[in-house]
């Protein structure tokens, strides 16, 4: 299994919000509209969080290969402030998608935001925009600013209680809004070879992106966001290329996870060496997952389908334990991770 893989999703990963009917749900669901000065659209973002009974009864993400989640659309809010999370998905991927950790998070209590990233999502797809990989935080960071403004949750919102969450590519963006810089040479050699990611550098060749001459001195800049307070990383992309000095900088608490046993991961999403670099960084590894493991739960006929239609295996995980097993591994670790940084016992932030 490969990082690259994920990409290939992007037409079945197309996620509409269709009707569903579930009595004991909880989670409320809402869209909204980030304006983004540096993109020159507006993003596109979906939220859960805690509700109350109410709402039009929706399922997220359902399609013909993955499973849906369940939710309730402009469901009343549970009063009180609660803990924000900004999530972020990864390349090819699409931020109703990952519902399967964004409703059990709303289920504990928090808030949650994903913003689809233009040019890099299952819908909005290019090698060029994808590899413009400084622009993701900044969609975090105009979703915060929309989040503050937000009539239906602006008094619900607790900005001192901000964390970040991220998946492969995604992984990179939670880390950027806590500080770390990528370096640009580093990207612009990023595919000499195929070797760091053979799907993505070989789809920039057929798309006719040469790194070389792109503009990149942007990948350097600093998109941190001093309102982000946690980090939980999965799978983080580009570790390779990040500078260690900023890596070392890290100073708010950061987790973060390996899908796969550690002489099994790829260069680029081995998070091993960064977090020895963080201070207090927390790392675990899921031996028997693979990067595709983050992505929704799939259907029973859904391996057979991808076989059919000749496209990845992105829904095996390993052999070993189920996707759904090692979901709710995942969502015990994060829902845990952000427990325990966003709502300490002794109220003091860690």
């Amino acid at each position: 299994m490969k990082f690259s893989t994920v990409l290939c999703a992007a037409v079945i990963l197309s996620l509409p919000m269709t009707q569903f009917a579930k009595a004991d749900d909880i989670v409320g669901v809402r869209q909204i509209l980030a304006p983004s000065k540096e993109r020159g659209v507006d993003l596109d973002v979906t939220v859960w969080y805690p509700a109350q009974a109410g709402g039009e009864q929706v399922l997220l993400g359902d399609n013909r290969f993955f499973i849906g989640t369940h939710a309730r659309s402009d469901a009343p809010i549970v009063e009180g402030r609660h803990p924000l999370i900004v999530l972020s998905h990864g390349a090819g991927g699409h931020a109703p998608a990952m519902g399967w950790i964004a409703a059990p998070l709303a289920q504990q209590g928090f808030i949650v935001a994903a913003p689809n990233h233009p040019g890099s999502t299952s819908e909005d797809e290019s090698a060029a925009d994808t590899f413009k990989f400084w622009l993701r935080p900044a969609d975090l960071t105009a979703t915060l600013n929309t989040l503050e403004k937000e009539a239906f949750l602006e008094k619900h919102l607790d900005m001192d209680r901000v964390g970040a969450l991220g998946f492969s590519a995604g992984g990179y963006t939670a880390l950027a809004v806590a500080g770390v810089l990528m370096n640009p040479q580093l990207l612009a050699a990023y595919c000499d070879t195929t070797q760091r990611n053979p799907y993505m550098c070989r789809w920039a060749k057929r798309s006719g992106v040469d790194l070389h001459t792109m503009d990149l001195q942007p990948a350097g800049r600093d998109n941190s966001d001093k309102r982000i307070r946690s980090v939980v990383a999965i799978d983080p992309g580009l570790t390779d290329i990040m500078t260690p000095r900023s890596v070392a900088n890290v100073s708010i608490p950061v987790d973060l996870i390996n899908l796969g046993r550690s002489d099994e991961i790829m260069p680029t999403l081995q998070a091993s060496e960064i977090a020895k670099t963080i201070k207090d960084a927390r790392y675990t590894t899921v031996d028997d997952a693979v990067h595709e493991s983050f992505l929704a739960e799939c259907k029973t006929d859904a391996i057979e389908g991808l076989k059919r239609e000749k496209l990845p295996p992105l829904c095996d995980d390993g052999g070993g334990r189920s996707r759904n097993e090692i979901h709710a591994q995942l969502i015990d670790m994060i829902t845990g991770a952000f427990s325990r940084t966003l709502k300490p016992s002794d109220g003091d932030l860690q």
